[in-house]
């Protein structure tokens, strides 16, 4: 690693003024300046250097970057950090293991506000963000760490919580999403371009903001002072890949002509972020609801027809926009037959992956064991391979 050192105050115009004029002025004056100069800098504290990034675009990074995993219920837990909603400490061991199993990106969500102190991120907090990142990166995989959840304050989605400001993005979540990036950016600014930036999770219900229009308007708002934010924190953040949320992060939602993208001074480097977990009936419900009834199979031909229709529609957005699709959760959140969750599972992973979109599985330790040996279950393990039942 290169190295540059911090330049100690010069002598001052005093001593200089006495070597010029003394005896030793003239040449073997500046030799002496020279030598008591370069003592003093080779003796100083060397100084952060940023690491050097590859020049790559958001399209091309996108086919180094599949598939993804999610490390999920961890670092975005609101109870008790990292383990209070039942994973095991994560480990470098299991770091690791991803990268043998296949997966070329880790996203890390992460509840920042939760376990901050007085809106300031602890240094407890950054060194454990800090050694998991150091992790997925030394293994040679991409990371993505975000503002997850964290108690729904970037759109008050908790009415009892916030009756004043529900659903809204108020002033002092404006104010408080500026200070979280500023410090979480200005934090990573030497890293290279494999560590993301991701501004929220799916904290985007604006509807109280008083019509669609103004509710779109609201998420625009954010994601510009998420890219804005960013882009001055230093370092490398000038040229970082950041991923925006859609509206919701759902595909219909987003491809509206009311979403704007936001501006950025760089070309090139960012991702759109999309959730997917359609059709909910079969993906996330156990039994039936006064809503809607109980989906328990999938793969029937109308079936592969919404999933492509959907993904058909995205990828016409993507393309219009000239920004790659990032996935960055699907997963089966219900107990249904096996078959018909590898179909649904390795159907979305495809999809996205012959639409040059990047698929990141969510995963709270079941899809992949978080204990020795790590391995991933069998769906997982057949997604992996792209077989299609």
């Amino acid at each position: 690693m290169v190295r540059i050192f911090k330049k100690t105050p010069p002598m001052s115009d005093m001593i200089m003024n006495k070597i010029i004029k003394s005896k030793w002025g003239g040449y073997f004056g500046e030799i002496l300046i020279f030598l008591l100069l370069l003592g003093s800098t080779q003796a100083a504290t060397p100084a952060p250097v940023a690491a050097p990034t590859k020049s790559l675009d958001a399209w091309t990074a996108a086919g180094l970057m599949a598939p993804g995993i999610n490390i999920g219920n961890t670092f975005d837990n609101t109870a008790h950090w990292e383990t209070g909603w039942g994973s095991p400490l994560i480990t470098k061991d299991f770091i690791d293991s991803l990268a043998r199993t296949g997966f070329k990106t880790v996203r890390l969500p992460v509840a920042w506000d939760t376990f901050a102190d007085h809106g300031k991120i602890t240094p407890q907090e950054f060194q454990r963000i800090d050694e998991v990142v150091n992790w997925i990166l030394d293994a040679g995989m991409f990371c993505v760490i975000n503002i997850h959840w964290d108690g729904g304050w970037i759109d008050s989605d908790a009415k009892e919580r916030y009756p004043k400001t529900y659903h809204t993005f108020s002033p002092e979540a404006k104010i408080k999403f500026r200070s979280y990036w500023k410090q979480i950016a200005s934090h990573y600014a030497d890293k290279n371009e494999k560590l993301i930036f991701e501004g929220f999770n799916e904290e985007s219900s604006f509807d109280n903001e008083g019509s669609t229009q103004k509710a779109y308007a609201a998420l625009a708002r954010v994601n510009q002072l998420f890219v804005n934010t960013v882009r001055k924190s230093g370092g490398n953040n000038a040229k970082r890949f950041l991923i925006i949320p859609g509206y919701t992060t759902d595909i219909d939602k987003t491809c509206r002509e009311e979403y704007r993208l936001p501006k950025d001074k760089v070309s090139g480097k960012l991702f759109l972020s999309i959730h997917y977990y359609v059709p909910w009936p079969f993906v996330g419900m156990n039994g039936d609801a006064s809503w809607a009834k109980m989906q328990p199979t999938w793969g029937s031909k109308e079936d592969v027809k919404q999933l492509n229709d959907l993904f058909d529609k995205l990828e016409h957005f993507c393309t219009s926009n000239n920004i790659p699709a990032f996935i960055g959760e699907f997963s089966m959140c219900s107990n249904k037959e096996k078959d018909s969750r590898v179909r649904w599972t390795t159907a979305v992973y495809q999809a996205a992956l012959n639409r040059k979109m990047v698929p990141v599985l969510w995963d709270i330790g079941s899809a992949v064991s978080r204990v020795p040996p790590y391995a991933p279950n069998e769906e997982i393990s057949d997604m992996l391979r792209g077989k299609l039942q």
